[in-house]
């Protein structure tokens, strides 16, 4: 498969392949190996299993972002070399974007500048739009950007807060923009969209964009542009798909089916890794314990714990959660240091055996892409999809753009 946007039959041929792929392996990838102490495959591929415990915590993070690499037993290359082909997508057009004055950036993290930056950099469509409106905007970064050389500029955006600090920053740069406080899910979302609209979202939540791609249908809009994220961010308890070929997939997702594409962190500073693995060896070292306790060899989901919980000594820590959960209170004199130090065997054990997962990452999250791909040639649109940024700036790097003939 060669390395272009995807577009025309591509789509539905990418989506039926990718389909395939899921369904037939999908023993190997909707485990989860932190909710369970042995993973269903494991007596399939024993050699693999065990190659993949015998690993460290050191190793397996070395390993995250680039999986494919792993010289691993059988059947894992070959995996992850239909895996990759089958993710293959490859940039959409970039066109320079003019100079900017510096102020434009003023207030924007680094990161995110250079996302928005990438982002408007692809946003090639046969009409020159003439009123762009930012979708859930935030402050309004991206749309300032776009419409910089005059075009009308409405941006969307629920937290009041940041519709005023949006609304002056594009008072100090001149811009005509109107700021509006909207709650994108609201029944009168709706009545915001005009045809005449050109809608962009960079990273809206899941039923964010959905209603966006659902509403600009409806409208009349004859373009859009649009990077998803955090695909679990849904108010159903299952995936709901858009378009027709997904609803008759064989293909079901849970929201801890939704949550594997966003498994993959390119950006986390060590403090916050090292506080992320301290709660997860705590949370598995517990997990034995609760399972002693109850006498039930099933994992028990905990509630979020605030960052304070991880100053305190584990014995405490136990004990609190174990009172928490309504559980038998465990013995004082229990061995707290083997069952903390078991809980970090465990941690390095998941994090390894989560490998194989993660070769199911991006296929799982074309997949959901080129459904929403699918729902829009359906209402109308020529779609184009491909990348628009560098994995290392966000793995969030794939884009819809849609253009009405």
């Amino acid at each position: 498969m060669n390395d272009h946007p995807l577009s025309g039959d591509a789509l539905l041929q990418r989506f039926q392949a990718l389909e395939h792929f899921l369904v037939t392996h999908q023993s190997l990838w909707r485990p989860r190996p932190f909710t369970h102490r042995q993973l269903p495959w494991e007596t399939e591929h024993p050699e693999l299993a065990q190659w993949l415990r015998s690993r460290s915590l050191e190793e397996a993070e070395a390993a995250h972002n680039q999986p494919h690499q792993l010289d691993a037993p059988a059947p894992f290359r070959e995996l992850a070399s239909q895996a990759c082909a089958l993710s293959r997508v490859g940039e959409l057009p970039q066109q320079p974007l003019r100079p900017l004055p510096a102020r434009f950036s003023v207030d924007v993290p680094g990161r995110k500048w250079q996302q928005i930056q990438a982002f408007a950099s692809r946003l090639h469509f046969q009409q020159a739009p003439q009123h762009w409106l930012d979708w859930c905007a935030g402050k309004g970064h991206l749309g300032r950007l776009l419409s910089h050389e005059g075009q009308a500029l409405t941006c969307l955006e629920h937290n009041p807060e940041l519709v005023r600090s949006g609304q002056q920053l594009s008072a100090k740069l001149n811009l005509s923009a109107s700021h509006i406080a909207q709650d994108v899910l609201a029944d009168n979302a709706g009545a915001r969209l005009k045809a005449e609209h050109t809608p962009v979202a960079l990273h809206a939540c899941g039923d964010l964009h959905v209603r966006l791609l659902q509403l600009a249908s409806a409208a009349g809009c004859q373009q859009l542009a649009v990077a998803p994220c955090c695909y679990n961010r849904i108010s159903t308890p299952t995936y709901q798909a858009l378009s027709e070929t997904a609803k008759a997939s064989a293909l079901h997702l849970s929201l801890d089916d939704l949550a594997l594409p966003l498994s993959e962190t390119v950006t986390a500073g060590a403090r916050v890794r090292r506080q992320r693995d301290c709660s997860m060896a705590r949370r598995l070292g517990f997990d034995i314990l609760q399972r002693q306790l109850r006498g039930i060899d099933d994992y028990l989901p905990t509630p979020s714990l605030p960052p304070a919980w991880l100053a305190k000594d584990f014995a405490d820590y136990c004990q609190d959660l174990a009172a928490l959960k309504a559980l038998p209170t465990p013995s004082r004199a229990y061995d707290w240091a083997a069952l903390e130090s078991q809980g970090w065997q465990r941690l390095a054990q998941v994090r390894n055996l989560e490998l194989l997962r993660a070769l199911f990452r991006r296929p799982l999250e074309l997949w959901l892409l080129l459904d929403r791909g699918l729902y829009l040639n359906e209402q109308g649109f020529a779609v184009h999809l491909g990348s628009f940024c560098p994995r290392q700036l966000t793995p969030r790097n794939l884009l819809l753009l849609a253009e009405r003939a």
